[in-house]
């Protein structure tokens, strides 16, 4: 990536400059080059890149030190092949390298309990799998940060969750061990140019003692105007202005390629949630 001022990179992150009384550096240079990449070249991951994403990962915080998180490394073409297609088609997952599935993993717990012969009757409940979800989520930032530091790419990969049931039997999981997204690594290829995306004004996303949603709605106006002409220059096709395309995506069940049956997936994964 070009070095870039913290001027410049708040003007590409808002579409406009704003002024920050602070000093750069290589961790906020990381943070703010942030782009998701989706073309990758055929070069092969440093040696032990795997072994410093999980390190990564496990430096990231956890709730109560459960540490209820997992994931699956896919290298395998064939498997990466399989995965693909359950995750909507996307070509990048069969050309990364590298491909992590992270895991909310409640199995783990519930094996030590059963073990030690102590209860674990907790696990049930919707709470500890939101936080198995939330140390995932946790856990594979820091791993992104890493793998950008260190001249990689990556991107999200939700439509791991299209069918859960089938991505399972494929990685193999035991109950109470649900995948929650993927996450392709690698290198981008220099022939592919990306741009960093801007985000919503803060003004929309930021409150401060209490929550304001007009200010918030009032600012996302602005943020249509910035998406535009993000869209014309990588020539992006969309179901309209930000608004639209993202309404359009929450549109009905019709829209959450398969993801509306969540709830009778997780209880069939192991899942009581109650």
């Amino acid at each position: 990536m070009n070095k870039l001022t913290l001027e410049q990179l708040m003007q590409a992150r808002y579409g406009k400059s704003i002024p920050l009384d602070c000093e750069m550096n290589e961790t906020l240079e990381t943070i703010f080059q942030h782009r998701s990449i989706r073309t990758y070249c055929d070069k092969p991951l440093p040696k032990d890149t795997l072994e410093l994403l999980i390190a990564a990962g496990q430096s990231a915080s956890n709730s109560s030190n459960l540490q209820s998180w997992s994931l699956v490394a896919v290298e395998d073409p064939e498997r990466k092949d399989r995965l693909s297609k359950l995750s909507g088609n996307q070509e990048h997952i069969r050309t990364c390298p590298l491909f992590l599935v992270w895991l909310a993993d409640l199995s783990r717990l519930e094996a030590l309990g059963k073990k030690r012969e102590l209860p674990y009757d907790g696990l049930n409940y919707l709470e500890l799998l939101t936080v198995g979800m939330i140390d995932a989520a946790l856990a594979s930032q820091n791993a992104a940060l890493a793998a950008e530091s260190i001249g990689l790419s990556i991107v999200y990969i939700g439509g791991i969750r299209n069918n859960p049931e089938a991505v399972a039997k494929e990685l193999n999981l035991p109950p109470r061990v649900f995948p929650v997204f993927g996450m392709c690594v690698g290198y981008c290829d220099p022939e592919k140019s990306s741009s960093i995306k801007p985000r919503l004004p803060q003004a929309a996303i930021a409150h401060r003692e209490q929550y304001n949603a007009p200010r918030s709605i009032e600012a996302v106006e602005e943020y249509v105007n910035e998406m535009n002409a993000f869209y014309e220059k990588n020539n992006m096709k969309t179901n309209g202005d930000w608004v639209q395309h993202s309404l359009y995506r929450i549109r009905g069940p019709e829209s959450l390629n398969g993801r509306e049956h969540m709830h009778e997936w997780l209880k069939k994964l192991g899942f009581e949630v109650k």
